[in-house]
């Protein structure tokens, strides 16, 4: 899935900070993306050896794009495999949030993305309803079980993609990593899923920027708004960043599990702040799958999150709003410097 850039703005000014506090960073690339950790202490904790270890395993069970990885070898079985402790949180998850959201976010759906364009290899147009319909039948949660450590399926062609969600997992399991080495101030970042934890030596909370698309085709995308995060994770799903053209025609990554097709309505961006980035990460898309009004209905029915929405009116206009809880989130001064200090 298309995850849209969230900023970090730590704004480090170090007053009143206690000089055995340091700030260390480690970075680099992972998951077809790149990711960054900053944290503070007194002394180096964690090496980018730990780091990338741990994503190297992550890919070993998630990836797609592995052919020897976990998730790989259930999409070429017949009738599915023994998992891991990766996998099975997943797609424990995953279930959770197919069930929440009545089926609009599907980790069946990947027969589907490939068909559009949005696999692991290359397709050349766009499939005919013909088509779509034959590939439903290899789409839904309700053809997965999930026992114990198995998971079975019940139609051997069914294939799992668990973009749209593993990237929020694996946030969660660094983050993790750092909770269990004693560090109390931190940030998580992978493709612009974010993770946050602590006061930084100043005396200050992570503030976090959101970006949003151009206001004309000639702009860049820009910052619309920041939000300040005692603890926690915030993700953002959009379809300006992703897509196909092709026939003279603009296709989003974002499909939608139920119809096959890709998800046309008001929604450009939503972001989500929950406790963890694994939840965070698995509602953002769905939500794009809603229409606005369904979106701010679901969104009181789960007060455990909160949620950030830029759309479209009926007259084109580019317009935002969000739940109450997140305007409690949003900095009245929008300035600042994108990346972590």
């Amino acid at each position: 899935m298309c995850k849209i850039s969230l900023y970090l703005f730590p704004l480090l000014l170090f007053l009143g900070a206690a000089p055995a506090i340091k700030t260390f960073r480690i970075s680099g690339k992972a998951q077809g993306t790149s990711y960054h950790i900053t944290y503070y202490a007194k002394d180096s904790i964690i090496s980018k050896t730990d780091i990338e270890n741990l994503l190297k395993e992550l890919d070993n069970s998630l990836s797609i794009y592995q052919p020897n990885s976990l998730i790989s070898q259930f999409n070429n079985s017949a009738k599915g495999l023994k998992v891991d402790r990766h996998l099975r949180k997943v797609v424990q998850e995953s279930l959770s949030v197919y069930k929440e959201t009545n089926g609009i976010f599907d980790i069946t759906s990947y027969p589907i993305l490939a068909a559009w364009g949005f696999g692991t290899e290359k397709v050349v147009g766009f499939p005919d309803s013909a088509r779509i319909d034959n590939l439903m039948l290899c789409v839904g949660s309700d053809k997965i079980l999930l026992q114990n450590d198995f998971l079975e399926k019940t139609v051997p062609c069914i294939k799992l993609d668990v973009n749209g969600i593993a990237q929020g997992y694996s946030v969660d399991v660094l983050a993790n990593f750092l909770d269990s080495k004693k560090i109390d101030c931190y940030m998580v970042e992978i493709g612009g899923e974010l993770k946050v934890k602590g006061k930084k030596p100043d005396g200050t909370y992570m503030k976090v920027g959101i970006e949003g698309p151009a206001t004309d085709n000639r702009d860049e995308p820009f910052v619309r708004r920041i939000v300040t995060l005692k603890k926690g994770a915030i993700t953002t799903a959009g379809n300006y960043r992703k897509y196909i053209e092709k026939e003279n025609k603009r296709i989003s990554h974002l499909i939608d599990a139920r119809t096959g097709h890709p998800i046309e309505n008001e929604m450009i961006s939503v972001t989500v702040v929950a406790k963890n980035a694994i939840t965070a990460d698995g509602y953002d898309t769905p939500l794009m799958g809603m229409n606005l009004k369904e979106a701010l209905v679901f969104m009181r029915k789960h007060p455990d999150m909160q949620a950030y929405f830029i759309y479209r009116k009926s007259n084109g206009a580019m317009a935002d709003t969000a739940t109450v809880g997140f305007y409690s989130l949003i900095d009245s001064d929008k300035s600042g410097q994108a990346g972590p200090d």
